[in-house]
């Protein structure tokens, strides 16, 4: 029988889950988006510096919108932009749960993200959001709840955004992740359950 996890398990704030993406296919996707449709990130009171993002699913369906809005009332679609990156297409198709925003999200080098919370982003919500490193380095410090979590590009991470986090981008290259939110559910649970086993394995 499959074990699962239920949304009143104990999850660390982060947690690299057992998937790995094509990093070089993925950048593939990245240079078949023009410079002017990357969209300056809404909460500008945040961050410093240039932090901008591109909407492959969005509310809608319209690739302007980058705010990944949980009170709208239409329903998260692919937006046109999704159909240039196949490589991004075959990522989410190692999903097997409900996806609702992607985004491509882009800090820029000497950018940074001064710490803050998002909201009801976490495992115990029922909707996580996942982090694939496509552009990345050791300039790159990436803290939640004061810890560094140290994301090597393709690989697939969770982090509770719930909680309070910041990113520097003290280097000179810009950092590039793909970012997926997701909707909880058996797969998605024993995915969870299989990264806390093997993690503890390895310890």
């Amino acid at each position: 029988m499959m074990e699962t996890m239920d949304s009143r398990d104990v999850v660390p704030d982060s947690v690299r889950l057992p998937l790995r993406f094509d990093v070089r296919r993925l950048r593939e996707d990245l240079a078949r988006i023009a410079p002017e449709e990357w969209v300056a990130h809404f909460n500008t009171r945040t961050y410093e510096g240039e932090w901008s993002g591109v909407a492959l699913r969005a509310v809608g369906g319209v690739a302007g919108r980058l705010y990944p809005d949980p009170a709208a009332s239409e329903p998260f679609a692919d937006t046109p932009l999704l159909e240039r990156c196949p490589e991004v297409r075959e990522v989410l198709s190692a999903f097997a749960c409900r996806i609702e925003s992607v985004r491509f999200l882009k800090l820029a080098a000497g950018a940074r993200i001064r710490e803050h919370r998002d909201y009801r982003l976490g495992y115990e919500d029922g909707e996580v959001r996942l982090h694939v490193p496509v552009v990345t380095h050791e300039s790159v410090g990436f803290f939640v709840s004061g810890q560094r979590v140290l994301m090597r590009e393709g690989e697939c991470w969770y982090v509770n955004v719930n909680q309070p986090h910041r990113v520097d981008n003290t280097g000179e290259v810009d950092r590039i992740h793909l970012v997926l939110d997701c909707v909880l559910d058996d797969w998605l649970r024993e995915l969870f359950a299989r990264a806390m086993r093997e993690a503890a394995d390895a310890a």
